[in-house]
Order: structure tokens, then C-alpha cells, then sequence
């Protein structure tokens, strides 16, 4: 595998080149088709993309305005993925990790296409930071929702002991993702079973979506403040 030497490094931090250069050894080849999720450290990995000499054989298909815009900006061929056959790989964020492996993801808005994409590629691995990486949740879960069900839905969250707030914007305006749904950010009643906790709340008429992730990563990038990284892979049963 070749890089591009490239003299520029002001939009990127010495600590992202490092990991992006081992993910792209170890998940990215010529012709391949990469998922791209949302999020900062996301968005630090792709811009290093155009280090790879042979990025123009390489596909995208992106979650959100603000990865696209990105990838854009360095001539990465995005496609639909109703053009692709199969997604190899998918990168992503997290806003929190269990010690389980289990995912709390959404605070981007693009929950929904990040569960589509990762559900359909054949494999895919988290970047996170290392204080991302707890024991047990201690943050609200998005739930994605359609308007016109957001009372229903809201009194559903509660009866099931959650707490949700509508997740507005500074000036007080509800959040709208990409979509044109609401999320409303909830806090659950501890569970000792998350699979089923999100089956629940997927069922709940009106729900678009969860940001509960159970599916495991192929591997997990914990980033420390360190310039460092170390990779977790889960034990496989």
C-alpha cells in the first residue's frame, strides 16, 4: 500500500493520520466500497483519504450533509447506495460504548442511515475517543420519531419508564434530522437485556428509529489523549 507524501498537514492532526493509515492497511482495497458515518472523529479519518494513491478506484456512500460536504471537498466518488451491490466496510462514530460493546449513537441526527449502512455492509469499525468507552450508559438514548406521532410516542417513552425531552435547536426550535423527523433524547430504566429494550421501542408506532447499536463492531479504535490509539475486538462466541 502507498501513501501520497503530502507537505500540507494543516487540517489534519498527526494522531489521525496515524489511525487512518492502520485502518486503511487492515480494512480499505483497491475497489472498495466504504460506508462513511458522521461525526468528528469520523470526519478527521475521511480527510485523510486523499493520502491513498489509489483513492479514485474507491466508492462512498455517506450519512450525513455534513460527511458529505467533506468528502466532496476531496474528490471522493460518492455513490447511492441503491448503486452498490455490497458496502465492505463501514467507519464510524460513538457516542457512548459499553462494556458489552453495545452502542449509543444519534447525537448527530443521522442514527437512521447509520443503522441502515452498518446493517447492510459486511463489517464495519468504531473510532472513538477513549472517555467514550464506559461500563454502564449514563446518557439519553435518541429516539428518532415522526412528527405527527411525537404526543403518542412521548407518553409510549414514559409508560415504558423513560424520560424523553425534545431535542431543540439554541433558539428553541425543534431539531429536524435529514429525514424530517424529531429525536427525542430519553433516558431508560436500566436493562439487563439492550436487544430487547430496542425492540420495544422500535415497536412503539411512530418511532423511526433507536440509537441503540447491539450489533459489535469488527474492531473498535479507542482513541486516548496520548496520540494514541489501541484496538478492541470482541470476543466472538
Amino acid at each position: 500500500m502507498n501513501y501520497i507524501e503530502k507537505n500540507d498537514q494543516s487540517n489534519r492532526d498527526n494522531k489521525y493520520v496515524h489511525i487512518s493509515q492502520d485502518f486503511f492497511k487492515k480494512y480499505i482495497v483497491e475497489g472498495s466500497t466504504v460506508g462513511l458515518g458522521s461525526g468528528s472523529t469520523v470526519e478527521k479519518i475521511v480527510c485523510n483519504f486523499d493520502l491513498l494513491d489509489y483513492k479514485d478506484t474507491l466508492h462512498f456512500i455517506v450519512t450525513s450533509l455534513q460527511i458529505r460536504l467533506v468528502a466532496e471537498s476531496l474528490g471522493l466518488n460518492i455513490i447511492d447506495q441503491s448503486e452498490s451491490r455490497k458496502i465492505d466496510v463501514v467507519m464510524d462514530g460513538a457516542d457512548q460504548i459499553d462494556s458489552e460493546y453495545n452502542m449509543i449513537k444519534g447525537g448527530g441526527g443521522a442514527l437512521l442511515k447509520e443503522k441502515i449502512l452498518i446493517s447492510s455492509s459486511e463489517k464495519f469499525v468504531i473510532f472513538a475517543q477513549a472517555n467514550k468507552f464506559v461500563d454502564k450508559f449514563n446518557i439519553a438514548v435518541p429516539v428518532e420519531v415522526t412528527p405527527f406521532g411525537r404526543n403518542f410516542v412521548m407518553n409510549q417513552l414514559k409508560r415504558i419508564g423513560g424520560l424523553p425531552k425534545m431535542r431543540l435547536l439554541e433558539k428553541g426550535y425543534p431539531f429536524i434530522t435529514e429525514d424530517g423527523n424529531i429525536i427525542y433524547d430519553t433516558v431508560l430504566p436500566k436493562s439487563d437485556d439492550l436487544r430487547e429494550t430496542e425492540r420495544d421501542i422500535k415497536n412503539i408506532p411512530g418511532v423511526i428509529e433507536v440509537g441503540l447499536f447491539t450489533n459489535q463492531a469488527e474492531s473498535y479504535y479507542k482513541i486516548t489523549s496520548e496520540n494514541d490509539f489501541e484496538i478492541l475486538k470482541p470476543k466472538r462466541s
